[in-house]
This record gives structure tokens, C-alpha cells and sequence, in this order.
């Protein structure tokens, strides 16, 4: 029998991965920037740019350059389009796109250099300002940093980065009121009263102005989404700090009442400063306006800010995830593994990193690495049931069903008594064991996920299709499914549970119609096509089953369904074309 769950393939595990998503930045602005195309691998956008560049002309370099930045391929595009600038270094649009690809692919020394170059030909180009700013900074450079914004025009991304690199910059000139003044432009508009009161509140603690500090912060906490995890570790340091630790395990507990999946949030006796320098104080803005340009759909842009908060202050985990993730969105998977690696196994985002780079090694089939890193960090943390879930769901995708059932009865040995909640690990792990062949295990986790999840209809749709294929309780199963269809009318694979009932009822014309809409919403299943083509040979249309099980045959299908298609396209030969009358012709005897 070969069953169908109506989740796709990862699906349950990414969403829990989704789930464990950490609420990292205050709510800024959203940045109507377009978002580039979908990426490709780097190895196909490689070959394609470099059939372009065809004969090294500049012309050509530029459209290679332009494709793989499109397609997101960082370092061919810098490659191409650096080679397109040697022949006409003097080209804006070739300097900014050289410039924004360096960055993005973190090499913001270079992108620094050549956004000077641009600088001197637009004056406004702000990307290129930031940049410059960004290393100034880093080299220690702070009036050199305000002065390359402080010329930009106060409108779209500028409005906000403007105020927070000359507010830094002047702290870092030991100018806290100054700084303080620059910044407050931020809390005259509503968008950017939030990231107004944090800097602020980061500013004064910096400088020990602590009632100034306790202000702001709690500001900031009282702000719609202020409470994050950013601005509850920094907040809670703060008060720690200032002896008022019950207030920091208040934080704390409200985070955690809100993040139940965050893995760990040092709430102990340390008082260490968030943010311990205006160079922090700057990568801290950098972030945030990573976020905004994200929230705003340009995950181009905000890679490169996100780059830039790194580059400043390097143990900076909740960036590096940053980076990461948008790697991750990009399609560059190596590369945003490699920076979930690093992440700092003390930071309360290294679980949730961990999670995503076992995730990434499913994705570039390489399991073994997956399975090694969700093993290890299930022995990093015993207690946590998060890691041998994932595993089991990437082993239960990859049909080791023996495997991913253990994985998960390791997971529930962990949970003990379940809840509500855990209603899509009983049906994963019941999909497991109907297809080890442990059908009454099976039968009794599906039970269990209804109890905990009354009339979820994936759960309907495999049991009640399980015992459909098993020929019991087919009137129950009928109900289940309909029900099932009821919630889910554009699922095929629940289309088709449907029709398949109908067609073990034997009401075969009703099953054709169904199962001809399951085909119209999947028609690239095998089994669909195979059920499909089953009730038309029960309604005498012999041609158009023997083509459904022909393209199911096309499909790929597994080797016990394969064997099933033969049998049946052998048993059920094609008719003989009709013979024609021979024509009589006229006045011929």
C-alpha cells in the first residue's frame, strides 16, 4: 500500500523550525524596495554567467555580472562585474552594483573602496555612504564616519540610518548629549519612536546615566513590539546592573511566556553591558536596519546590513543568524550553514541554528550530516525533545521508518504526557509506523492526534484512507474523509481519498468525477493517476485508464505501485480499432 500524506515533503519539520523563530529586532519602518529573483544554485548560475561574458567583452562581464547578482550567485557577480569596472571604471551604475555585491558578499572593505569612487559622481547614493560610514567606524574614525551621511538627503532608508550613524558617531567622539540630539529626530515620527527609545536607552546606559537609562528602556518595553529578545537582554543587564534584579527576571519570564521555544535566556547574576562601546552601539543600528529591509521584502539589502553589524562586532550572534537566514532564503545553503556553525553555543539562538543547519544538510542530501548534528545536539541537551523531532522527520522522509520511529519514541520518552500540542508528533510518528508495518501503533497514534486535535483533516485523510485501503470501518472512513474534504477542498491527495472511498463503495461514476478533480489539483501523483485510471476501466472507458496508468507509470512511482501499473496495462490490453466498412466504388462489380 503505498500512502500519501497531504504535508508536504519537509514541511512538518520546517514548521517547526518556523515555530522556534525568535522575535531578534524592534519594529522600525518597512522599506518598499523590490525584491530580486528566485535564486539557483551557485554552481548553474555560474556556468550561465560565464556563457554571457562572452569573450571577456566588458558588455559581456556586465550582463554576467547582472544575471548572477539576480540570481544571487554573490561571487560571481562581483567577479564578472569587477571585470566589467576595469574597462570602464568611471561607470556609476557598474560602481554601485560592484559596490553592493562586495558587501553582500561580505567584503566590505572593497565594496568600502569603490562607494567612495561612486560617491564622488552621486552624492546621494546612501548605500555607498553607509558603507564608508560602516568603516570609518571600524578603523576608529568617528568624524569621518558623520561626515559621510550627514549629507544625505532625510527620505527612505536615510530618514532612520542617518540619525543613528551621527547619534554613534558622536558618542564615540565622547559626546553623549550630542548624540542624543541627533537622535531625536526618530521620536517625532510614530514608525521610529520604538527604535528611538532603544538607542537612546542604550546610549544613556552606556554612558551611566542610569535614571535617563531606566526611562528609555522601560519606554521601550511599553512600546508595541518592544519586547524582544534584544531588548530584553540588554535591559535585563542594565538592571542587574544597577541592583534591581527582580525587574530583569520579570523581563525575562514575559519573554519567555511569549517565546516558550527559546532554548536559553541567561536570566543569572551577570551584568555585563549589551552594548559596551559606540562600535557595538552602531552594529546594534545596522541590525535593526537589517530587519526593517527584511519585514520590507529586500533581503538583498538587508544582507548587506546585516553584514555590517558583523563586521563591527563579530560575536554578535543574533546578525550572524541574520546573515545566515537570508542565505539560507537566497538558496545559498554552504554558505549560511557555515555561519550557523560559528555561532556561539552559549547564545540563546545556537538551538534554533543548529535546528536550520541540520535542516540545510537534509536539503543538500547529505543526511549523515544532518542525522550527526541532531544526534549531537540531542546529547548537548537531553531534556529537549526539539532536535529528535526534526530527526525524525528527516529520516522519516527519507522512508528509514524503523529509524525515524525510534527517533520519536526518543522524543515522547522526553515530552511524557502530551497535550494539545503534540498532535503533529503523534501523526508523524503514526505515518512512520504504517509504513514500517506497525499498523496497530499506528492505528493508535492517528487515534490519538484526533483526541488531541479533534477533525484536523491530514489526520482524517490517513487514517480514514488506511482503513479504506484495509476495507474496515469504510462507512466511518467515508465521514472522516468528507469531512477532511470539507476543510481541505483544494488538497488532491485528500480529493483522491475521497474518490478512492467512493470507488471501494463501488459508486464508480461518482468516484470518476472526484478523482478527475483530484488529477486537475495534482497531476504529477502517481497514485491519483493510478486511482483515476482504476474507475474508468469500471466504467467501460478502457483507452483513457490504460493513458492513467501510463502516466503513471511517467511518475516515478515506487516499485510496488510500478509492478501494480504493468499488471494491470498487461491485463487490460488496448482494443482493436474499429474496422471501417470497405466502401463500395461506384459502377465497379
Amino acid at each position: 500500500m503505498v500512502m500519501r500524506a497531504s504535508v508536504s515533503r519537509r514541511s512538518l519539520a520546517l514548521r517547526r523550525l518556523l515555530a522556534l523563530g525568535l522575535v531578534m529586532i524592534l519594529p522600525a519602518c518597512s522599506i518598499g524596495l523590490r525584491p530580486s529573483g528566485d535564486a539557483q544554485s551557485a554552481t548553474d548560475d555560474a556556468a550561465v554567467a560565464s556563457s554571457m561574458a562572452v569573450g571577456g567583452s566588458g558588455a559581456g562581464n556586465f550582463l554576467a555580472g547582472r544575471f548572477a547578482q539576480d540570481q544571487h550567485d554573490l561571487s560571481a557577480a562581483s567577479a564578472y562585474l569587477l571585470r566589467a569596472l576595469a574597462g570602464d571604471p568611471e561607470n556609476v551604475e557598474l560602481l554601485q552594483r560592484a559596490s553592493l555585491s562586495l558587501a553582500a558578499e561580505g567584503k566590505l572593505d572593497q565594496a568600502a573602496a569603490l562607494s567612495r569612487r561612486l560617491l564622488t559622481f552621486d552624492g546621494e547614493a546612501g548605500i555607498a555612504a553607509v558603507l564608508v560610514a560602516e568603516q570609518e567606524v571600524k578603523h576608529g574614525n568617528w568624524t569621518a564616519a558623520e561626515a559621510a551621511v550627514s549629507g544625505l538627503p532625510r527620505r527612505g532608508l536615510n530618514s532612520f540610518m542617518v540619525p543613528l550613524v551621527v547619534a554613534w558617531a558622536k558618542v564615540g567622539e565622547g559626546k553623549t548629549d550630542a548624540g542624543l540630539d541627533a537622535l531625536a529626530p526618530l521620536s517625532q515620527v510614530t514608525s521610529f519612536a520604538a527604535l528611538y527609545d532603544f538607542h537612546a536607552a542604550l546610549i544613556n546606559d552606556l554612558a551611566d546615566r542610569r535614571k535617563a537609562a531606566d526611562l528609555a528602556y522601560r519606554s521601550t518595553m511599553a512600546g508595541s513590539g518592544g519586547l524582544t529578545l534584544r531588548t530584553v537582554e540588554a535591559a535585563a543587564a542594565f538592571y542587574r546592573r544597577i541592583g534591581q534584579s527582580e525587574h530583569a527576571t520579570e523581563l525575562f519570564d514575559s519573554y519567555r511566556k511569549e517565546h516558550p521555544d527559546t532554548a536559553s535566556l541567561d536570566s543569572g547574576t551577570s551584568v555585563p553591558r549589551l552594548i559596551d562601546s559606540p562600535q557595538a552601539g552602531l552594529a546594534e543600528a545596522m541590525f535593526g536596519a537589517a530587519g526593517s529591509l527584511r519585514q520590507g521584502n529586500s533581503p538583498d539589502l538587508a544582507l548587506i546590513f546585516a553584514r555590517m553589524a558583523v563586521d563591527l562586532q563579530p560575536n554578535f550572534p543574533l546578525a550572524q543568524v541574520t546573515v545566515a537566514d537570508i542565505l539560507q532564503e537566497l538558496g545559498r545553503l554552504p554558505d549560511a550553514n557555515a555561519i550557523y556553525a560559528a555561532i556561539d553555543p552559549a547564545s540563546p539562538v545556537y538551538w534554533s541554528a543548529q535546528l536550520r543547519l541540520a535542516a540545510n544538510l537534509d536539503e543538500l542530501n547529505d543526511i549523515d550530516g544532518a542525522i550527526k548534528t541532531l544526534e549531537a545536539l540531542s546529547a548537548q541537551a537531553p531534556t529537549r525533545a526539539e532536535a529528535l523531532i526534526t530527526l525524525g522527520d528527516v529520516l522519516r522522509q527519507h522512508k528509514r521508518w524503523d529509524e525515524a520511529v525510534n527517533a520519536y519514541d526518543r522524543a515522547f520518552a522526553i515530552i511524557g504526557v502530551d497535550d494539545r500540542n503534540q498532535w503533529m508528533l503523534h501523526y508523524s510518528r503514526g505515518i512512520a509506523l504504517e509504513r514500517a508495518k506497525q499498523w496497530t501503533r499506528a492505528e493508535s497514534d492517528f487515534l490519538r492526534a484526533l483526541e488531541l486535535e479533534p477533525d484536523q483533516p491530514h489526520v482524517l485523510n490517513y487514517l480514514g484512507y488506511s482503513w479504506i485501503e484495509q476495507g474496515v470501518n469504510l462507512e466511518q472512513a467515508r465521514k472522516m474523509i468528507e469531512k477532511a474534504v470539507q476543510q481541505r477542498p483544494t488538497d488532491g491527495y485528500i480529493v483522491d481519498s475521497l474518490g478512492w472511498v467512493l470507488y471501494r463503495a463501488g459508486d464508480y461514476r461518482k468516484a470518476v468525477t472526484v478523482l478527475e478533480r483530484a488529477i486537475e489539483l495534482h497531476p504529477e501523483d502517481a497514485t491519483i493517476n493510478d486511482h483515476f485510471g482504476d474507475a474508468l476501466l469500471k466504467v467501460g472507458r478502457i483507452e483513457e485508464a490504460r493513458f492513467q496508468w501510463q502516466r503513471a507509470l511517467s511518475f516515478d512511482p515506487e516499485p510496488d505501485l510500478k509492478i501494480e501499473l504493468e499488471r494491470k496495462l498487461k491485463a487490460n490490453p488496448a482494443p482493436p480499432p474499429p474496422v471501417l466498412p470497405v466502401l463500395k466504388t461506384m459502377g465497379v462489380k
